[in-house]
């Protein structure tokens, strides 16, 4: 499968390991999806997927032949906690769309999607060359705005009063991260390595993500489109 060709099978950090989607993961997007908390943050819709638009979604996005997307486990206990994914993978302009999930509420506050998210913006930069990562969060879900901007994120723009959740209108917030934003950060935290202070490689301790953005549906293009052309765009971007 193309993902093999563009992705290893394990990325890992200090608190997570990123895998490649198995089929018998979809039980745990079956609880995750239907979670009232996970709708309310992740979907455009009120009401949590039904069961049949989970399994449609897994099979095209998560373990489809063009998905890109890793599990997220607990690197003690290797236990599943989540999901993240790239999506609209642009080849002209070296973009992409993030996503993510940590679907085990106990999970939350650990680190564990911070670092999830430095290991695939590592890679996403650091190996592919890939010049720009951008995503959409609702306006009410702080948690996950602090921590994308402890990632680097920035909010480039917003749609005004676009989601009726809680009984009032919130704003839909567009951020993104430059090749170039991610390497001076890298390169200031060397440096600040270097002259013996305390500064981790990776972020994860400082925030957490519990959700990215709103859920995809399962009905839109998946990941970067047909496998040649992905095979394309990372000829150009690597």
């Amino acid at each position: 499968m193309v993902q093999r060709t563009w992705f290893p099978q394990t990325l890992t950090g200090t608190r997570v390991v990123l895998r490649r989607h198995a089929p018998e993961n979809v039980g745990a997007f079956l609880r995750w999806y239907a979670d009232p908390e996970i709708a309310r943050l992740a979907r455009y819709q009120a009401t949590p997927m039904r069961p049949e638009e989970i399994e449609r979604f897994f099979a095209a996005r998560v373990v489809g032949p063009d998905a890109l997307a890793m599990a997220v486990h607990e690197k003690t206990s290797d236990r599943l906690v989540g999901t993240c994914a790239f999506s609209q993978l642009d080849g002209e302009n070296g973009s992409a769309l993030y996503h993510i999930t940590i679907g085990e509420s106990d999970a939350w506050g650990h680190g564990f999607g911070t670092e999830a998210t430095q290991l695939m913006l590592d890679h996403a930069f650091g190996t592919l060359g890939l010049h720009r990562i951008a995503l959409y969060v609702f306006e009410f879900n702080e948690r996950a705005i602090r921590a994308y901007r402890r990632c680097g994120f920035v909010v480039e723009g917003r749609s005004r009063e676009s989601i009726w959740r809680d009984d009032r209108w919130w704003d839909e917030l567009a951020m993104s991260l430059l090749e170039s934003d991610w390497r001076a950060r890298r390169d200031a935290g060397s440096t600040t390595a270097a002259a013996g202070a305390t500064a981790p490689t990776s972020i994860a301790a400082v925030g957490e993500v519990a959700e990215i953005g709103p859920l995809a549906s399962p009905d839109e293009a998946v990941g970067a489109g047909p496998s040649d052309r992905l095979r394309r765009t990372l000829g150009r971007w690597r």
